[in-house]
């Protein structure tokens, strides 16, 4: 399977970002793990001079502040070239189908997956995303 070299985790939620993080780690999909704990924190990363940019996005609906679905509309202003070279998974509590279809409207997100993330979900994400691109 591919290793990435970078994913990042939005979620206010320390300890789904510590479980993910260590989901992540034992897999051994990606060299460096960002954790940001809000959409704003997260844009402000990304608009930042050199960041490590992540190849994968795990992104949280519910956060206080910034939800989800506001980071997307903000996200969407970011540089084109910027954003092409990210995939934006969506990964929630929510297992409403409105949920799921709005994210596979937004023209950003490629996937929905409901928490918490496992070893399985990780890999067939990773393998799904990457043996098409």
């Amino acid at each position: 399977m591919k290793q990435l070299n970078c994913i990042m985790l939005i979620d206010d939620n320390k300890i789904d970002n510590f479980f993910h993080e260590r989901v992540i780690r034992k897999s051994d999909v990606a060299k460096h793990i960002i954790i940001k704990e809000s959409g704003r924190e997260a844009l402000d990363y990304l608009a930042s001079e050199t960041p490590l940019l992540p190849d994968l996005i795990f992104l949280d609906i519910n956060m206080p502040g910034m939800n989800g679905w506001e980071f997307i509309q903000h996200y969407k202003m970011l540089d084109e070239e910027l954003q092409n070279s990210m995939i934006v998974v969506m990964l929630s509590t929510s297992d409403n189908p409105d949920d799921k279809s709005m994210a596979l409207t937004q023209g950003i997100i490629i996937d929905f997956k409901t928490k918490p993330l496992t070893i399985e979900m990780l890999d067939e994400t990773v393998c799904r995303i990457y043996t098409k691109n």
